[in-house]
């Protein structure tokens, strides 16, 4: 249920000016924003110069309409430059935020290749493991060095003498 039957919409910010909203209509595959799938699609506007933002969401009509949306590719044809727009998120009124729309910046790729994809990995991470950093758990690490146990405890205290056995039954 990640893909959508509404009608979407994009806008897209450049140095020049912006594109208005436009829908996306034609879609170079049978059947658009399906799940796991990459569309691809030919939006005709003036050169707006260097990309920063676009603002891109849906109507919120029709069934199944809530939308989860990896990333956004532009490419300009004049530079032949690719303007890679990160997202990671639901477009839907029943998930994440709620909110049918996203305004998305551009990713920085000549600083550091993939770093905003590497944040949203992290903070994927973070969201899946943070239940163990919860008050009144005791997190119990194996050190294969030693090959015993180093815990941290409730209270901020941190045994680190290596016990050979696992005292809580919890190992992460």
């Amino acid at each position: 249920n990640a893909g959508t039957e509404a009608d979407v919409y994009i806008s897209v910010y450049g140095e020049r000016g912006d594109t208005g909203s436009r829908q996306l209509l034609r879609s170079q595959k049978p059947k658009k924003f399906l799940r796991g799938q990459t569309d691809i699609f030919a939006v005709e506007a003036v050169h707006l110069g260097h990309l920063y933002k676009i603002v891109i969401g849906h109507n919120g009509l029709g069934s199944g309409n809530g939308w989860f949306l990896d990333k956004v590719v532009i490419k300009d044809p004049i530079t032949d430059l690719d303007y890679i727009f990160l997202c990671h998120r639901w477009l839907d009124q029943g998930q994440d935020d709620g909110n049918i729309a996203r305004e998305l910046t551009v990713t920085d790729a000549s600083t550091f290749p993939g770093r905003q994809e590497l944040e949203l990995k992290r903070e994927e991470t973070w969201t899946a493991e943070k239940w163990k950093f919860q008050e009144g758990n005791t997190l119990q690490f194996y050190n294969r060095l030693t090959h015993g146990f180093i815990c941290l405890t409730p209270d901020s205290r941190v045994d680190a003498l290596g016990d050979k056995i696992n005292k809580y039954g919890n190992l992460f």
